[in-house]
């Protein structure tokens, strides 16, 4: 008895069956396409394209790190999502060679090989025994089928004949319209997305713009994306009466330069307000556009939903920035008893140098103009309601999400802004963000300083009242004067003087409003409160526990008459009157001075800056941004959802049916017998109808 070898298959050929086996798998597909579906959610659901701040503001430190491990600011451009794509086309491209042939020919076959036998089997069948020949029998169920809408196929054989007929095949023309659609807008998908440029990285040695980089010239060719580039979405920043042939691509953190194939003139920024609120409602760009090789120009208004496309490559109007405005700030003191303004130019964008000096001591700062905004809409009323008005001397800096104020209900324009960020000589930088006009709160002028700590998300604002003339210069002035011990002194001296009454001896009332002043001077309301519960004296000299409160008051009530005098002299030294509490309405009116006075003051006890910079002159400049895309997927995606509205138009409103019909001689010469089958993939109760109706005439048939 011989033995018969046992053939294995190879281990690498096994690997490659069940490879082929797995990417034609009906659930690994449904598996692939669930989980672009989830991302997909959480890509619309998720602002994308967002700073690291916002995310953290909106999830929180813990969770955005979480989230930021698989990339949800830019979920459609993570490695995961692009090689779930790929792996899907793949699966549904082995799915669709595997089955396509199967389903052609099974729409093309009329099945004709199925036994008599088998059709008693069927659910829906019919056995009817018909009063004529076989011969007019075939002919009544052809007209019968024929009527109906079928095809079919005529098969002679020794018991009879049949008759195999067929409507509605072209039904599965739907699932391989369906499957293509997939494979074809997955393509385009795939096109648009960063993958053709992150391959040209990986294999094309492209590497990003250096940080040593300056202008344009210092790009070399390694991060530079010819004209031929096959898809890109990039931004091009031009200010008013430049031009630019280029556009800066970010991609996975890093900056590369994309060229284009034209030169774009950007001739005016054109931007329209509404009259209510001044908030925009119309942006776009004037331009010229030059075409590098035909040298062919043309002029064109690129606005929102009013792109420009030339050589595949569409321009969109995106948005708007500052182009490097001029601007001419005037610098204030706020610590010292110096008094004497500076002026400093600069421009949005660049940087500027300031030298201070402080208790003898010189210090140089480095200015970098951030942005400048020559309109700032915002709701003045929803600020007094959300507290921006202290009621206490205890409130410190008020801070506000994002800007001055809040924008829900009734806006205004409040007018320009400058923002920029002062480096020290350690280069520690602070963001400032300083209002040129006073706005109107609580019925009060007041000039908005705001300071963004490193670290911090939202700019808190010092509120400093305007004087008579809309200015702050008698605030920096009385300022200085706190600064100031021989005006202190003299300030005290006077409220002592007015306050003599026999009861109490002037020299102390002296002393104890030249130490409110002090106090105040060195550490705000803040300092008045450490004093006397006496955090930074040994214990057997702090004031007992049960004397602290009214020793407060006593502070803070010499402190506030105190200034009062500080201010008279103040503007004695500048040739203005002396203040007046005749009238109740003037009474309250310097009341509310010198309350945010007093607590814009205690602020700047914490201002990380000797000088502040108010926005003096300007001259705007305004930049557009438009955005560059080549996106050739586009339309493969617009033929795939063709596709997929075929596919699902052949499933769903296509109705397969087959029909069997065998027709024999019965037991005598004018005498037949039908038995017959129908049968479909859904037995919907459409086709149960149909049914019905097919057994009804043909049973009807019989009875004649």
């Amino acid at each position: 008895m011989s033995q018969q070898k046992i053939v294995k298959p190879a281990p690498a050929r096994k690997w490659a069956s069940d490879f082929f086996e797995l990417m034609g798998s009906m659930r690994f597909a449904v598996s692939l396409l669930s989980f672009i579906c989830v991302a997909s959610i959480i890509g619309t659901v998720l602002q994308q394209n967002q700073t690291d701040l916002q995310y953290t503001d909106q999830f929180g430190t813990f969770w955005y790190t979480v989230f930021s491990k698989f990339g949800v600011a830019q979920i459609y451009n993570t490695w995961w999502f692009l090689v779930i794509m790929g792996f899907l086309v793949i699966s549904t491209t082995v799915c669709l060679i595997r089955n396509t042939p199967k389903m052609v020919k099974d729409m093309r076959s009329f099945r004709e090989y199925i036994r008599e036998g088998s059709l008693r089997a069927f659910p829906h069948k019919i056995n009817v025994d018909v009063p004529h020949e076989q011969e007019t029998a075939i002919r009544m169920s052809k007209s019968w089928l024929k009527k109906e809408g079928y095809t079919f196929k005529e098969k002679v054989s020794d018991n009879g004949i049949l008759l195999a007929a067929k409507k509605g095949s072209s039904n599965k023309l739907g699932y391989i319209f369906a499957h293509v659609a997939i494979v074809v807008i997955c393509i385009g998908g795939l096109l648009d997305s960063e993958l053709p440029n992150r391959l040209q990285i990986w294999f094309g040695g492209k590497a990003p713009i250096p940080a040593t980089a300056k202008y344009i010239s210092d790009v070399t060719d390694s991060s530079r994306f010819s004209t031929s580039n096959p898809s890109f979405r990039g931004n091009v920043l031009i200010t008013e009466g430049n031009n630019s042939s280029f556009a800066l691509l970010g991609l996975g953190g890093e900056q590369y330069l994309q060229v284009l194939p034209f030169d774009i003139k950007l001739n005016k920024f054109i931007i329209e307000y509404y009259q209510t609120n001044g908030m925009p409602k119309r942006f776009a760009s004037d331009v010229t556009i030059t075409d590098l090789a035909t040298k062919e120009v043309q002029n064109q208004i690129i606005e929102v939903n009013h792109p420009f496309t030339m050589h595949g490559i569409t321009l969109y109007q995106s948005s708007f920035d500052d182009g490097g405005s001029k601007l001419q700030l005037t610098g204030y003191p706020v610590k010292g008893a110096g008094t004497e303004t500076f002026e400093l130019s600069g421009e949005v964008g660049g940087e500027s140098q300031l030298t201070t000096t402080l208790n003898g001591r010189q210090q140089v700062y480095r200015v970098r103009f951030d942005d400048f905004s020559p309109i700032n809409v915002e709701n003045l009323n929803a600020a007094s309601d959300e507290g921006m008005q202290p009621k206490s001397f205890q409130d410190q800096v008020v801070a506000v999400t994002g800007s001055a104020a809040s924008k829900e209900k009734e806006v205004q324009n409040i007018g320009p802004s400058v923002s920029y960020t002062l480096f020290d000589d350690k280069n520690q930088a602070i963001k400032y963000n300083n209002y040129m006009l006073p706005v109107p709160l609580d019925n009060t002028l007041v000039f908005l300083a705001g300071i963004q700590l490193p670290g911090e998300g939202m700019f808190r604002y010092i509120r400093i009242p305007a004087d008579e003339k809309a200015t702050m210069n008698e605030f920096m002035a009385l300022q200085a004067a706190f600064d100031n011990p021989g005006m202190r002194e003299k300030a005290a001296q006077i409220y002592a003087e007015k306050v003599r009454d026999g009861r109490i001896d002037p020299a102390t009332v002296t002393e104890l409003a030249k130490r409110a002043l002090a106090i105040f001077a060195r550490g705000g309301f803040n300092g008045i409160d450490q004093y006397v519960d006496g955090e930074s004296v040994p214990e057997a000299e702090r004031i007992p526990e049960n004397l602290r409160e009214p020793m407060k008051r006593i502070l803070r009530e010499y402190l506030l008459f105190s200034a009062i005098e500080l201010r008279n002299l103040v503007r004695a030294e500048n040739g203005l009157p002396a203040v007046e509490f005749s009238e109740q309405e003037d009474a309250e009116k310097q009341a509310r001075w010198f309350d945010l006075s007093l607590r814009a003051m205690s602020d700047f006890n914490t201002y990380p800056a000797p000088v502040m910079l108010q926005l003096k002159t300007f001259e705007h400049i305004q930049a557009s941004v438009l955005q560059a895309t080549r996106s050739p997927g586009k339309w493969i995606v617009y033929l795939g959802s063709l596709f997929l509205m075929i596919g699902v138009f052949a499933m769903f409103y296509i109705k397969d049916r087959r029909i069997w019909m065998w027709i024999k001689p019965g037991t005598d010469a004018n005498s037949s017998k039908i038995m017959s089958a129908m049968t479909s993939q859904k037995r919907t109760l459409d086709f149960n109808r149909e049914f019905e109706r097919f057994r009804q005439d043909f049973s009807g048939l019989a009875k004649k």
